[in-house]
């Protein structure tokens, strides 16, 4: 397998505070990549890196091959990176079908037009793909509710459907399960798996060891913005860098 994302040397610093220290990161494609760590570590601050939300002091991020350094959000969007934020992102007054037609339309025309809403619904192609889409996260009998009157465990499923309909190579997933019941988040951990069945390659962050362990192949851990140790799941688990850091006596649990 090839690298289908590389960082390194990535440093963001807030003042006097250094939220990234030098940060050195490789995704093998087609993987699950868990980035671990306590509050504070920086890891949704790296992310806000690669998605453009926020430009780093120094280093570099390419994505198969491009950097995403100084890029726009929507282009780095383009580029075929999409991520699934902490509190589900979407179109409460709307429909799921609807939620999930937007970003199907807007990847397929490149970008939002001015008349996205009149022709929405007119669009088959657009709508077989959203309907595709809830149907692969468990929500296609509820595609005409509004997405409002939705469990939380069911928005995030939402939220991924909206986010698999743009067809993404890279799925960046920031604490998908974080407010969950053990039910939703097991839930929720089937479908990333069926998802994950397409070769879709993921990085997550997450603090539930039960997700973590459930999903990734390889684990980074970060602590004070810089990336202490990364292995497979047994390696972290037996990593006495991240149990200082992060684990404790948890890692014993799984």
């Amino acid at each position: 397998m090839s690298a289908i994302l590389t960082v390194s040397g990535v440093n963001k610093s807030f003042g006097g505070l250094k939220a990234l220290n030098d940060v050195n990161l490789q995704v093998e494609e087609g993987t699950i990549h868990a980035i671990i760590g306590p509050n504070g570590a920086g890891k949704s601050t790296f992310l806000n890196a690669l998605i453009g939300r926020l430009i780093p002091d120094s280093g570099t991020a390419s994505f198969m091959g491009k950097s995403l350094i100084g890029q726009q959000p929507q282009a780095i969007n383009q580029m075929g990176v999409s991520r699934v934020f902490q509190t589900p992102e979407i179109f409460g007054e709307l429909s799921l079908l609807e939620n999930v037609m937007i970003p199907a339309l807007a990847h397929a025309d490149g970008a939002f037009k001015a008349n996205w809403w009149t022709n929405l619904r007119d669009r088959k192609a657009v709508r077989e793909v959203a309907e595709r889409e809830l149907h692969d996260v468990g929500l296609k009998d509820k595609m005409d509710v509004i997405a409002d009157n939705l469990s939380r465990g069911d928005k995030r499923r939402l939220e991924l459907a909206m986010c698999l309909s743009q067809d993404p190579k890279l799925l960046l997933l920031d604490e998908p399960t974080a407010g969950m019941s053990r039910a939703d988040t097991n839930e929720i951990i089937e479908v990333l798996k069926t998802i994950h069945a397409k070769g879709m390659t993921k990085v997550i962050i997450e603090h539930d060891m039960h997700v973590v362990f459930s999903l990734a192949s390889r684990i980074s851990c970060m602590a004070q913005g810089h990336v202490i140790d990364e292995g497979n799941p047994d390696e972290i688990r037996n990593s006495a860098k991240v149990r200082e850091a992060y684990l404790g006596d948890e890692a014993d649990e799984h």
